[in-house]
């Protein structure tokens, strides 16, 4: 399942991995999902995915180190010139926080690109 499809090529590239019997063996049961929406609505995607993930299933959640910004002081992110990244830095920094703190879950933060974190859902 991917939410946040946009052009849908992280999608097709998903199903195309997929092998034929991952396809309808498990209704419901999701193994893996893919989330890059809107970034103010991580944390009630995240609390409904565990919903339907199963247990040992994996969610990735991209951006979230969200070009860097999660890292900068208040101070140096009200300067920063791209008020998208300002508006989203509270919501990311948030959502990361929260899952570092979820004990349904094990996570590993990528740091590739603009950061993936993936979860594992353990409870």
């Amino acid at each position: 399942m991917e939410i946040g499809v946009y052009t849908g090529y992280s999608l097709l590239a998903t199903a195309l991995a997929i092998p034929d019997d991952g396809k309808e063996e498990y209704h419901n049961h999701f193994d893996f999902n893919f989330v890059d929406a809107d970034k103010d609505s991580y944390i009630k995607y995240h609390e409904k995915l565990l919903l339907l993930i199963r247990m040992g299933g994996l969610i990735a959640y991209d951006s979230t180190l969200w070009s860097g910004t999660v890292g900068l002081t208040e101070e140096q992110l009200a300067s920063h010139s791209n008020s998208t990244l300002r508006y989203y830095q509270p919501f990311v920094l948030k959502f990361n926080e929260f899952l570092a703190a979820d004990s349904r879950i094990d996570l590993s933060l990528v740091s590739i690109g603009d950061g993936i974190t993936l979860c594992r859902r353990v409870k």
